[in-house]
This record gives C-alpha cells, structure tokens and sequence, in this order.
C-alpha cells in the first residue's frame, strides 16, 4: 500500500514535467527515466543544441534493455559531449558538425583537433569530420588524422574519402592501424 502511494506522489509530481515530453521517450521508458532523459533533452536545446542524438541514445540503450541509469548517464555523457563541441568548432557550426565533432571527441579527438579543423579549413566541415570519425575508427591517432586533414583542406573533400580508401587497402594487407595509416600516407602522396 504504501509503495501504491510513494508511485502515485511520484507521477504526481512528475506530471507536468511529462506534458511536453517526447512521446517516443515515454513510451519506451519508465516515467522517471523519461522524466530526467527529457531535462537533459530541453537542457541541450535551450543551449542551441542539437536534441535528436540524445533521444536516439536513449532509445536504444532502452533497446538492448539497458538499466534507466546507465540509460541517463549514456545522455548526459553526449550531452557534454555535444557542448564541447559546440564551444570547440565556435559559434556558426551547424548541428551536422555538432553531432560529427561530438562523436568524435567521444571516439579519442580532443577539443583542440576540433579547433585545430576548424581554423585551418574553412567553411563546411561534415565531410572532415566524417573522414576523422573514419579514421580514428580504424585506429590512427586523432593529432594524426587531423594534421592529414588540414594538410590536404586545398585539394578538396574528394581527396580526404580517398585518404580513407587508401587506409583501408593498408589495413587489408595487415599490419598495426599506425602502420597503415603511414604506409597509406605514402602511397597517397603529399
């Protein structure tokens, strides 16, 4: 009986916090998760962040039936995430490269090589930062990836995706990922 009641206080409380949750969250959650999960959702859009990957995030930890907090702490960490690097690629940056640079810094990159992108090739940076992402995928180092990535800005995008294949070529014939990533440099010329 008394448990009956600590619930009903409990969603009692949280019921105008509920009104403008994302149905997708409340469906999928249990209310308090759904609760703190959208905080961080309208925290991260009231700084002008993109919200969409936090949702995703939630979702799925609920999909492979994580526990609501690792549920919470796998948001907050994007949250942060996606903060830094906001502040990291500076004012302007759309959401594509907020998210790209996010993952990035959540994948061994550093503020500073989200920086380091950004002054030294202007305009449009999803492409860089795709190419990074799939770098450091594959195991070079990010100061590495993001030193090719300034150093080829001038020849274009379409060079920076064959750095990436030629990477993979180095990979398939085996060898360390750091290995590769120089043979590949090599092989794909300054």
């Amino acid at each position: 009986m008394r448990w009956r009641r600590l619930c009903c206080v409990a969603f009692l409380a949280l019921a105008p916090r509920l009104e403008g949750q994302d149905a997708r969250l409340t469906e999928r959650l249990a209310l308090p998760t759904a609760a703190a999960v959208q905080q961080l959702v309208d925290s991260a859009a009231t700084a002008g962040l993109p919200t969409e990957p936090l949702i995703d995030l939630a979702l799925e930890g609920a999909a492979k039936g994580a526990t609501d907090q690792r549920i919470v702490a796998a948001v907050d960490r994007l949250w942060l995430a996606l903060r830094s690097a906001a502040e990291a690629l500076g004012a302007g940056a759309s959401p594509g490269e907020i998210i790209l640079g996010a993952y990035g810094l959540r994948q061994g990159m550093s503020p500073a090589n989200l920086m380091t992108l950004r002054a030294g090739r202007p305009g449009d940076l999803t492409v860089p930062l795709t190419v990074a992402l799939d770098l450091a995928g594959r195991g070079v180092l990010p100061d590495s990836a993001t030193a090719a990535i300034i150093e080829l800005a001038p020849r274009g995008d379409r060079d920076l995706r064959r750095l990436v294949q030629e990477v993979d070529r180095s990979l398939a014939g085996g060898g360390t990922p750091e290995e590769a990533w120089h043979s590949a440099r090599l092989r794909f010329g300054p």
